[in-house]
């Protein structure tokens, strides 16, 4: 059956949806807000169901030469004193390798999948649904119509608002910085040192470069002027690699990290995914594998349903929550953990961090 599809948003789970619909036969437009010359900065780290989701896009191949590979993560203090480690390769194994690499190489891998046809600087200017299709204007003044239409439009999505599916995202009341660092000192560990209310994570990505994220929860305070100065300043007294990565650091950007909780993520022929429908915070790194795994399953369901939407969408939000809503409440667990005072948190960590971090992920294990 031929269905007409829009996928608006051509970041990860854009690009994501549109290579699993063209895996199951169909060929959807995507549109892009933004110009093709806003390239994404900074890295980002794929654990090992996000290579299991790669794998089933068909996309792991060009992934392999990108990046580095992450076998192990390391936990320490803000003194740089052991907490515990992880054994990531034996975590995954079977499942999927654990990559840290470039956003833009990524971005150019999930483009190429989808054959590079993406319209951009193409918003959706009005959406309105009626008799089972979606009528969609776009900001060019185009009109068209849609059997399907994926809202792939992040956590401020204008789909979401437009479909009447929610409101806007919730702040989490935690800021984040991301630097891509050269020069710095050698790593061979995604390694993070957890301070008071705020830990600083850094990670080979290849090219001798490292991807460096770090957070703090400071719900009342405004973003600062100078993020690099300021994260001297938070991460300054850090021990272990952080004064010779700080020394290194010259490009940071800044971000605010909220949720977006939804009581359905369809109405009618129109359906969020990734971001849209259910971001978190970033702590588990699971917000591109949980992109990659919507991508997947939506595939799977219109190619078992024969094209029927409706059957499609209840049955790809049946199988997608239970894992979406388990991945926010291990968030939502890991950052309380990370906010408790350093002394009763760091022994509590060096006695039992390995297993209450390892459980966070055990669930995700088996496919989605």
């Amino acid at each position: 059956m031929t269905l007409r599809i829009l996928v608006v948003g051509a970041g990860i789970a854009g690009l994501s949806a549109a290579r699993a619909l063209r895996l199951a036969g169909y060929r959807p437009d995507v549109v892009e807000e933004l110009p093709a010359s806003m390239l994404p900065s900074a890295g980002i780290y794929l654990p090992g169901n996000a290579s299991r989701a790669l794998r089933q896009l068909g996309l792991d191949a060009p992934l392999r030469p990108l990046g580095d590979l992450i076998f192990r993560q390391v936990f320490l203090d803000a003194r740089g004193r052991s907490l515990f480690e992880m054994d990531v390769a034996g975590l995954w194994a079977g499942v999927g390798e654990s990559r840290a690499l470039s956003r833009a190489d990524l971005q150019q891998v999930l483009l190429t999948g989808v054959g590079g046809e993406v319209r951009y600087d193409t918003a959706v200017k009005d959406l309105e649904i009626f008799d089972g299709a979606a009528k969609v204007e776009f900001n060019d003044g185009s009109v068209a119509e849609y059997d399907l239409v994926i809202g792939a439009d992040g956590r401020r999505s204008t789909i979401r608002a437009k479909a009447g599916l929610g409101g806007a995202a919730v702040p989490t009341g935690q800021i984040v910085y991301r630097s891509v660092v050269s020069g710095g000192p050698p790593l061979s560990d995604w390694t993070a040192l957890l301070g008071r209310r705020s830990s600083f994570v850094a990670m080979p990505m290849g090219g001798r470069k490292l991807y460096c994220y770090a957070d703090e929860t400071a719900p009342d305070t405004p973003n600062p002027d100078d993020p690099r100065a300021h994260l001297r300043n938070v991460f300054g007294s850090f021990g272990g690699p952080v004064p010779a990565i700080l020394a290194a650091m010259e490009k940071v950007s800044v971000a605010r990290t909220d949720e977006v909780v939804l009581e359905t993520w369809h109405r009618g022929p129109v359906l969020l995914v990734g971001d849209a429908g259910h971001a978190t915070a970033p702590t588990l790194a699971q917000g591109a594998a949980m992109s990659f795994e919507d991508a997947v399953v939506l595939g799977e369901e219109l190619k078992r349903s024969g094209g029927d939407v409706a059957a499609a969408l209840r049955a790809y939000e049946a199988r997608r929550r239970p894992r979406c809503g388990a991945v926010r409440d291990r968030t939502r667990e890991r950052d309380r953990t990370r906010d408790v005072p350093p002394a009763l948190r760091d022994p509590m960590l060096r006695r039992r961090g390995l297993r209450i971090f390892a459980d966070h992920y055990r669930p995700l294990v088996p496919p989605a």
